[in-house]
């Protein structure tokens, strides 16, 4: 602190000039008015050297400032400062000391500081959860808040949206219900609830329940403002329904900041609309709302699955010459992926060698992905080691390898790379699909038979691939990494989790109703063309969501255009 003070007097020379001593209302006021700047600490000094005592007020304003871990060191010494006057046993004091402790990235202090608290209180139960969840910790949290005497909005709210956080997105929407039937009369949720409860939809790619909240919303009276407007186009657009996202996007009329500009152009680009994202974006500009970072991303995004390479690059170089804005890691992480699935792998690498930071992994990845799908076994297997050394454990990297050795069939190196995952401890991701029926997620692993309905559903599985072969369909046996004989591949690809979801949704599904399917990996390329043809014999409409982007099959073809 004496480190400080010296620091604070010597760029403040009127700390040493002689003023009225004010009373601690106003050194109060002027400290919570700079928490917004950069000296609020200086505003105490001066309180302190002006013979003013702190009172309850004094230290909640300024320990708002202290929110990161440079900041622990002051943080602390206020603490000391909090005891020595005798301020430690109030309330407000203890919850802004918890949250300072947590921003600051020292758990065990606040844990502390709750602890030492005689009765607690509503905030800092609230302070104490939401601390363990910007930390990940979202088990103890969660314990804590069932241990919670009483809850609040605040309370439920924070445990959703640490759920959505920490990507566990269904128990978000089973707390969501836990707080319908437990304290509907009690606890009404707020913008910030529903706010969570739509991500929450939008990760699982579950349709009904996001309707469901939209209807909520309604219910509730709660006014679809911008904020809301754009969770609601987030979720209808990674739930597959691009058609309704248009319709919130519309509905939102003239006062759409940013933030809603940019979901709508990200919903256009992960489904594959390139030449609509471009025209939004020149609408946006029309309207006179200053594109960002994120908007820039959603057009690159649309440029890449658009496969439009001279559009991507330039609004990539439009960022920075007509707008001033940077480029991030992600944006040249775009254009490494542009030029890599369109085959100008000269041309991704110079992109990776001009750039002003490190290459991460998306960015390795990127490269990664589009050697492998032109054969560019070199530029595979450095950019492998690039990946391995950022992340020794990343499965990905390795799968993506190994499809390449097994396409060009050699399967001594395929044999390889599995050693070597398995000798290094690496599990290889499962294949997981989703399917939403009556309100109920459905999950399918490759070869899955843990569902009640397995029997069935093979069944209809084989129905199915009869009628394909029927009209045609030969199985892409490339697409299987293991070294099987032709039997065995076939049997390896029937399998697969997408089939798996799709024979199911005919199980459960009426003729003619849409069918949505939520994939955790990239939609193998026999997969793709099987539910084509599904798309075309049985006239379904079939909304495929995988790693990378949105298929929508109808009459037998996509809307990648068998570009993904």
């Amino acid at each position: 602190m004496r480190a400080c003070t010296k620091l604070i007097s010597s760029t403040h020379p009127s700390l040493h000039l002689c003023h009225p001593t004010p009373e601690s209302f106003i050194w109060n006021t002027l400290i919570r008015a700079s928490t917004q700047s950069d000296s609020p600490l200086s505003i105490y000094l001066r309180m302190r050297f002006h013979g003013v005592e702190p009172d309850f007020y004094t230290f909640p304003f300024l320990l708002q400032f202290f929110n990161s871990p440079p900041h622990l060191q002051f943080g602390e010494q206020i603490h000391a400062h909090i005891l020595r006057f005798g301020l430690a046993s109030d309330a407000f004091v203890q919850t802004s000391l918890i949250n300072m402790y947590s921003s600051c990235g020292n758990l065990n202090s606040a844990h502390q500081v709750f602890d030492e608290i005689p009765q607690s209180d509503l905030p800092s139960w609230n302070s104490i959860v939401f601390a363990n969840i910007k930390m990940g910790l979202i088990e103890i949290a969660r314990r804590l808040f069932d241990e919670m005497p009483q809850r609040n909005v605040i309370s439920w709210s924070c445990m959703i949206n640490g759920y959505v956080k920490c990507g566990e997105y269904k128990e978000a929407l089973e707390l969501f219900r836990e707080m319908q039937v437990l304290e509907s009369d009690i606890v009404r949720p707020n913008e910030f609830t529903m706010s969570g409860v739509l991500s929450a939809c939008g990760r699982l790619g579950a349709l009904e329940h996001g309707k469901w909240a939209h209807a909520f919303l309604n219910k509730c009276g709660m006014e679809v403002d911008v904020v809301l407007g754009t969770s609601l186009i987030d979720m209808y657009a990674k739930c597959g329904s691009i058609e309704r996202a248009r319709w919130v996007f519309s509905d939102l009329g003239p006062n759409k900041d940013v933030m809603a500009w940019s979901a709508m152009i990200s919903g256009l680009a992960m489904h594959g609309y390139g030449e609509e994202c471009l025209d939004l974006f020149s609408k946006m500009q029309t309207q006179g709302v200053r594109p960002n970072a994120v908007t820039f991303l959603g057009v690159l995004c649309g440029c890449v699955h658009g496969g439009l390479v001279s559009e991507g690059k330039e609004y990539f170089n439009r960022m920075s010459e007509e707008f001033g804005i940077i480029p991030m890691i992600q944006h040249y992480g775009c254009i490494v992926d542009l030029y890599g699935r369109a085959g100008l792998i000269d041309k991704a690498w110079d992109v990776v060698k001009s750039m002003p930071m490190k290459p991460d992994v998306l960015v390795w990845g990127a490269l990664l992905s589009g050697s492998r799908m032109h054969g560019e076994i070199e530029t595979c297997e450095l950019s492998l080691k690039k990946l391995i050394e950022l992340e020794p454990t990343n499965s990905g990297a390795y799968i993506l390898l190994s499809n390449v050795y097994a396409k060009t069939g050699r399967w001594k190196d395929v044999r390889y790379v599995r050693d070597l995952m398995e000798a290094e401890g690496i599990k290889k991701v499962p294949g997981c699909s989703s399917v939403e029926v009556g309100g109920i997620l459905h999950e399918f692993f490759a070869g899955d038979e843990s569902h009640p309905d397995t029997q069935e559903i093979y069944l209809m599985l084989e129905e199915i691939m009869k009628m394909l072969k029927k009209e045609g369909y030969v199985e892409n046996t490339r697409e299987v990494l293991l070294d099987l004989d032709e039997e065995g591949k076939e049997l390896a690809l029937a399998l697969h989790s997408e089939k798996l979801a799709l024979a199911f949704s005919f199980l459960k599904t009426s003729p003619g109703t849409p069918i949505r399917i939520i994939k955790n990996l990239r939609i193998c390329g026999d997969c793709h063309a099987a539910i084509k043809m599904v798309s075309r014999i049985f006239d379904r409409e079939i909304v495929v969501r995988d790693c990378n982007r949105f298929h929508h099959f109808r009459y037998g073809l996509c809307s990648c255009k068998d570009y993904w």
